[in-house]
């Protein structure tokens, strides 16, 4: 059995009467805005020697930082 990745929960939770509950999930949206910062700055970063189309190794990449900034909201500020 595969372990369920954390998705960080809804990324614009909204309550719903009729109990669908709206939003993407917090790791979809922090991958799109990785997507968005890749696009912004032609950074197809991972793709270095990579085949013709990088867009398969961007999306990767643009997952693995998601996860990360998941990561990050778990550990404690030095606040």
């Amino acid at each position: 059995m595969s372990k369920q990745k954390d998705d960080g929960g809804q990324a614009f939770p909204a309550a719903a009467s009729n109990g669908y509950t709206p939003g993407m999930s917090l790791r979809d949206w922090f991958a799109g805005q990785a997507l968005n910062a890749v696009n912004q700055k032609d950074l197809y970063f991972g793709t270095v020697g990579k085949p013709h189309d990088p867009w398969p190794n961007v999306a990767e990449n643009c997952y693995k930082a998601a996860d990360a900034m998941l990561a990050a909201r778990k550990e404690p500020t030095d606040e």
